[in-house]
């Protein structure tokens, strides 16, 4: 049953694998026909780049050690004249695969050790093609959206609460936490003064956070046990992946720093920019404080919810390293002396 429904959901998106040896693209070719997917296989790289020019393809599998130009450079051609190019990277070891500063900074969605069975590429491919899904999407909603404030706004709103709750049915953890992010950040706005308009981007982009979980395979979302290092890794993909998701939605464009930023720290020891400072957008700013919050006082499968003294401790400290030092102090303040405001929030949750 899953692999007839799965041929009929890949067959209608279009795929181009990229290495230049031949084994490797028939063997790729053989492996991902079977599994019901239009490949189409390049050896020679700079063809490649022409090659998606002129026709349209939905992901690109791309070895990284090639000649006459490693897989690095031509992503950088790609995204010249191509965003949206869902991008997974295949390297024949590990130590040779590119820094992941450089992976983020091209925006590649996700990257793997060549081996002989493709069995972890075929799961990267299956995670991309439901991201590819929303993608497509939203961009959908965008064409249809009418010129008038009034439908833009309802159409806007509407989306973004189906969308929310495609993420909720699949991470249980998500529902109640993207809403108490997104009122925890309109909170702390408020108390740093600003504008109505600013509010409102705080309220979407808070419950739209976690997006780019749509794109995290199940088996690793809902593991109840320590993760391994690659499936932290694989977490840490979710902003770029929410990102990725909203680009083409001019809607969207407001609320896309919060979804790909929300995990910087400003030290800059954050992902996926490890920016630094003031160079972190700053609605990302806040929202990582009220995501950091939500997640030390609410209770876990692994441990209860953390004590007010605790948490006020832990903000405190990590003032200045993990979060901005002047939303920190807004936000104690706020913890301080206007806590009733906050356990308003978490009684609407309760149940």
């Amino acid at each position: 049953m899953r692999k007839n429904m799965q041929s009929a959901t890949s067959s209608s998106y279009k795929i181009i694998a990229v290495d230049d040896e031949e084994g490797i693209v028939d063997s790729l070719s053989v492996f991902l026909k079977r599994s019901g997917y239009d490949l189409t296989g390049v050896t020679d790289p700079m063809e490649a780049i022409e090659l998606i020019k002129k026709e349209h393809f939905d992901l690109m599998i791309l070895d990284f050690i090639m000649t006459p130009i490693h897989g690095d450079k031509v992503v950088e051609e790609i995204r010249k004249f191509n965003k949206e190019l869902y991008i997974l990277l295949l390297t024949g070891h590990k130590d040779l695969a590119p820094p992941l500063e450089t992976i983020r900074k091209l925006d590649i969605q996700g990257y793997c050790e060549k081996s002989d069975k493709f069995d972890q590429l075929l799961l990267l491919i299956e995670s991309g093609i439901k991201s590819i899904e929303q993608m497509k999407e939203i961009k959908r909603i965008n064409d249809e959206l009418s010129n008038t404030i009034e439908k833009l706004e309802k159409a806007y709103l509407d989306s973004i609460e189906t969308l929310r709750y495609t993420v909720e049915a699949k991470d249980p953890y998500t529902r109640g936490h993207s809403d108490r992010v997104s009122k925890y950040s309109v909170l702390i706005g408020k108390y740093l003064g600003l504008p109505e308009e600013d509010l409102k981007t705080l309220k979407i982009g808070g419950l739209f956070h976690d997006i780019g979980k749509i794109g995290i395979p199940d088996s690793i979302l809902l593991k109840e046990s320590k993760l391994t290092d690659d499936e932290y890794s694989e977490i840490k993909n979710h902003p770029s992946i929410g990102a990725h998701i909203l680009c083409n939605a001019e809607a969207f464009q407001d609320i896309i720093p919060i979804v790909k930023h929300h995990h910087e720290r400003f030290d800059g020891r954050g992902y996926p920019g490890k920016l630094k400072g003031n160079d972190i957008p700053y609605f990302a700013r806040i929202a990582a404080l009220a995501d950091t919050f939500d997640a030390m006082t609410s209770r876990r499968t692994y441990r209860d919810s953390l004590p007010l003294d605790v948490v006020k401790e832990e903000i405190e400290d990590c003032s200045g390293t993990q979060f901005d030092p002047e939303i920190a102090k807004v936000f104690l303040d706020i913890l301080e002396n206007h806590y009733d405001e906050i356990e308003k929030i978490q009684e609407e949750f309760k149940n």
